[in-house]
């Protein structure tokens, strides 16, 4: 069987949580959590970078930072992770779904502005697959309305647009290293924040509220209660196995690229056929090789690809549910406009296995696969 998903191994990380253990140091902001949150501010230019226990509570965190209040309005695609809702909903906020391009299955930057109200308080792109929103479009708007912008770049580690690091561009950028992304530490994210003047606020808010990691620094001499917060900071354990990666992930990343690369082309000739269609990368976007996804032609088609597929002993899988259309998405938030893509698209998208240790003869026994299906109907 030849998985939908296997988790990034580097050989190191066991290695690295031995010295974590040996060092008596396993809680958060120990040597290996230092390490990751420098390479990303080394690697992505951000102000800071803080290390959390989920992307989940990277966009809490993002959302305690705004502000957002009780009566307060949020916009975001409806294709997404619950997570990007949930932090706001958390805070009062109503989530604004509006419609998604199909050809990246992000947040229609078109559809933005018309959805604005006098509470809307931020925008919550989502760079679904690691290809970027339109974000020149999306801040000039957040700039003229006085709006914050929290990218949700959990998919979206390696990717740039226009040369800039994906969550390097809005106030708030939130990562996931889920055992599902790229780089993984089981569970766990970062919060990358752009304004200098926030990054004291963002540490206390990590530390339950505490200024204890200043305490660490020896800037005081006692640390207490300050602020709001929770406990979001990972142990060191979770951290020194997300840095064996790191110290590779440009390995990781032109191995998954290649991969991508490879799906594309032998499904070329399907796409040209109008069978299928392929992911979209738009001008000025470099993309991470997150996912790899084709479209069938409805959902029909899709559950038959999917079956024949597990019965090929590959493992193919669809993806997020609209929010708009679930029991806590019609509670908590409203789709703005008409739903034109945003359910059609997500029904006929068909996720194929897509990891590191993915090996280029199973890309090909996938895509001939296919190849036989399309062939059969």
């Amino acid at each position: 069987m030849i998985n939908f998903n296997v988790p990034p191994y580097t050989g190191k990380e066991m290695d690295y949580m031995k010295i974590a253990v040996e060092n008596q140091k396993i809680c958060g902001d120990g040597q290996f959590t230092h390490k990751c949150n420098e390479w990303f501010e080394q690697r992505t230019g951000t102000s800071k970078c803080l290390l959390t226990t989920s992307c989940t509570h990277a966009t809490e965190m993002a959302a305690l930072l705004a502000d957002i209040q009780p009566g307060d309005e949020v916009i975001m695609p409806s294709y997404t992770f619950v997570s990007t809702a949930n932090a706001f909903v958390l805070r009062g906020a109503t989530a604004v779904f509006v419609d998604i391009r199909p050809d990246t299955m992000n947040l229609d930057e078109k559809k933005i502005e018309e959805a604005i109200t006098d509470k809307t308080r931020a925008i919550a792109p989502v760079h679904y697959a690691g290809v970027s929103c339109e974000m020149d479009t999306i801040m000039e708007i957040a700039r003229r309305h006085n709006l914050i912008v929290v990218e949700d770049a959990a998919q979206g580690v390696m990717s740039t647009y226009k040369g800039q690091a994906l969550g390097t561009i809005g106030d708030y950028g939130c990562y996931s290293f889920h055992e599902t992304k790229n780089y993984s530490m089981g569970e766990g994210g970062a919060l990358l924040v752009k304004d200098p003047a926030k990054a004291e606020e963002a540490e206390i808010i990590r530390e339950k509220g505490t200024n204890r990691t200043k305490y660490f620094r020896g800037q005081i001499d006692k640390y207490t209660w300050v602020d709001h917060g929770s406990s979001y900071l990972p142990s060191d354990l979770n951290a020194a196995y997300l840095y064996a990666q790191l110290e590779i992930a440009d390995e990781i990343n032109e191995k998954r690229l290649k991969l991508w690369k490879r799906y594309y082309e032998e499904l070329s000739d399907l796409a040209k056929a109008g069978r299928i269609e392929l992911p979209v990368i738009p001008e000025g976007c470099v993309h991470n090789a997150h996912m790899f996804y084709i479209k069938a032609r409805d959902l029909e088609e899709r559950t038959q690809l999917i079956s024949y597929m597990k019965e090929q002993e590959v493992l193919c899988v669809f993806h997020y549910i609209p929010l708009h259309s679930s029991p806590a998405g019609r509670q908590f938030g409203r789709f703005h406009g008409e739903d034109v893509y945003t359910t059609r698209e997500s029904e006929r998208l068909m996720r194929l296995p897509m990891y590191y240790s993915l090996k280029e003869d199973q890309v090909d026994y996938i895509v001939d696969r296919i190849h036989k299906f399309y062939a059969s109907k």
